[in-house]
């Protein structure tokens, strides 16, 4: 009795694993962490805990739907790359019919949550987000156009603004700043991977920048993103958002990967120069964010 119990327990536990991995928890993380940024810039850390806490499950459970989605979306061609061929989907231990279910459920209570406990402007942005990232980016620009990244990185914009928002009610000079940093942090992010894995996205036939114009128009195409991320940091401080302490490591930040960026032009091993661009601007990100958290706490 008690084996048949622990092999139910033991499948059961592989199915969360699956339904979890659907949501792409690291991306997802850095998303929440992304809008957690925003809520403390606009409240100064004056918060109102239950606000903070809606506006994070709405953000978590609308950013989840648009990554199951896109994984039902793809399931297909993710067969064809072997960094996707392991997922729930393409392995044959999820059905489709079960993940789309899943991703219209999650999308439907996070989009509900940030318009009914949050406010109708939070409400909004996580549409969009969520309409850009599954119809715009997934269904179509993934598919079609080198533009698929640039675009996209409207959805995965808009968690600071939407934590922003969900303080001040609406659109103002500071969420428009919080938008171009993610704006701009992920062109250069996902061509870094793109690079590395171009041979992977030619095979499943997604037109990313360097399959299509190549990798070093794909490196220099990188260099204005990760300049403009300098003047971004500096517009945070100048506008009163942020503290001299966040100018102070952002620019610095900033300046070194730009430094990083422009040297994919002369690199040797393009691959490990990649590889180590995608990795800096995993980091950079996390930093910058955190960093901003703590800046806007006035505890240092």
């Amino acid at each position: 009795m008690n084996g048949g119990r622990y092999k139910r327990l033991g499948r059961l536990t592989y199915v969360l694993k699956d339904f979890i991995q659907l949501t792409k928890p690291r991306l997802l993380l850095l998303n929440v962490i992304a809008s957690l940024a925003g809520f403390c810039v606009a409240s100064k850390w004056d918060i109102e805990w239950l606000l903070l806490l809606w506006m994070l499950i709405g953000t978590t459970l609308t950013i989840g739907s648009a990554c199951v989605i896109n994984n039902y979306w793809d399931r297909e061609l993710d067969k064809k790359m072997e960094r996707t061929s392991n997922r729930p989907l393409p392995s044959g231990r999820l059905t489709p019919g079960t993940v789309l279910i899943y991703g219209i459920v999650l999308g439907l209570l996070g989009i509900g949550t940030l318009f009914v406990l949050v406010n109708p402007v939070a409400g909004w942005l996580g549409l969009l987000g969520w309409a850009v990232y599954v119809l715009v980016y997934t269904m179509w620009l993934k598919r079609t156009s080198t533009w698929n990244t640039s675009i996209g990185g409207i959805s995965g914009a808009m968690p600071p603004v939407i934590g922003y928002v969900a303080v001040t009610e609406r659109i103002d000079i500071g969420a428009w700043l919080l938008f171009a940093l993610l704006f701009l942090w992920q062109p250069p992010h996902f061509w870094s991977l793109a690079i590395r894995k171009v041979e992977e996205y030619r095979a499943a036939g997604f037109p990313m920048l360097p399959v299509v114009k190549g990798i070093k128009r794909t490196k220099l195409q990188m260099i204005p993103y990760v300049l403009l991320l300098v003047p971004s940091g500096v517009l945070l401080y100048v506008y009163d958002y942020v503290g001299v302490i966040f100018l102070v490591i952002s620019t610095v930040l900033s300046i070194a990967w730009s430094v990083q960026t422009m040297a994919g032009s002369k690199a040797a091993d393009t691959n490990k120069w990649a590889k180590t661009n995608f990795m800096y601007s995993v980091n950079y990100l996390m930093l910058i964010l955190v960093i901003m958290i703590i800046d806007t706490s006035g505890l240092y």
